[in-house]
């Protein structure tokens, strides 16, 4: 079975999320000479040459001797990058993590039947992402334990059975961090409304963040049931949780992701539209 380690891989598009993955891959042991990007931007090529990855402006060039192919552009200039390379990825799997891009839109683009979608989020950044992936059945287990491979480089790689879920991932872990800044935001806010400095209340708060989510990776018990056994009858944690209750937080949650996975429906539809 191909390995990551022993592909050469190609990135179109050098931006945050495509460093993130080359910084991972290379960490793990894939020699920076196979890979290559091509960047339309000076400033990204000469950053992602002191890695001593091969960089190009040349698409077509860039995809030559590629066996995986990552699509990392922006979602506004995807047309415009992909339609002239179309019918040059005989041979190659294509992995998109290009926000609202469907597979059929990649598939129209490009000509290309081995292609898998990817929702990532920026804890990537920092190797600790959460990636849902999809494929067509077109796609077969070689190809889906390969772009496992590429991805696993920055996090959790999680396939699920539909594209339309890949929408319920934007919503859970795509905009997901965002959920988390926001809470913390509040806390640290609340914390300098209680008379704490706000370094002392950004540390509490980073570390509380971080200590929850450990203890819910590594615990067997749901967080649920973490949460009750924090919370004493009559105490600190269920006066705070009581006002959460009142005002329905749990509900505005529900409310608030499913406000994400439509606009990120609106979003693909869009992009499939422009493309046509």
């Amino acid at each position: 079975m191909n390995s990551a380690l022993n592909c050469n891989i190609c990135f179109i598009g050098g931006g945050n999320m495509a460093q993130a993955l080359i910084g991972g891959l290379i960490s793990r042991g894939l020699p920076a000479t196979r890979i290559t990007v091509s960047d339309p931007v000076e400033k990204v090529r000469q950053l992602l040459q002191e890695k001593d990855v091969h960089v190009t402006e040349d698409n077509i060039a860039a995809i030559q001797n590629a066996d995986v192919v990552v699509f990392a552009v922006k979602p506004q200039v995807l047309a415009s990058v992909l339609k002239p390379l179309k019918g040059l990825f005989d041979g190659k799997l294509i992995i998109s993590i290009v926000a609202g891009a469907e597979i059929k839109t990649i598939e129209d683009l490009t000509g290309a039947e081995r292609v898998v979608r990817v929702m990532p989020n920026t804890p990537a950044l920092v190797q600790t992402g959460a990636h849902g992936l999809f494929a067509y059945e077109s796609v077969d287990a070689k190809d889906r334990e390969l772009a496992s491979q590429v991805l696993a480089a920055t996090g959790l790689t999680i396939w699920v059975n539909s594209e339309a879920q890949i929408d319920a991932v934007t919503a859970v872990s795509g905009s997901g961090p965002a959920y988390f800044f926001y809470m913390m935001e509040s806390m640290i806010r609340a914390g300098k409304n209680l008379g704490l400095d706000e370094k002392v209340a950004t540390a509490l708060t980073l570390q509380t963040a971080l200590g929850a989510a450990q203890m819910a990776i590594t615990s067997s018990s749901t967080p649920a049931e973490l949460r009750k056994n924090v919370t004493s009858p009559n105490g600190t944690t269920q006066a705070a949780l009581e006002v959460f209750d009142r005002a329905q937080i749990s509900q505005n949650i529900q409310t608030a992701l499913a406000a994400a996975q439509k606009r990120s429906q609106e979003l693909a539809q869009e992009l499939s539209d422009s493309t046509k």
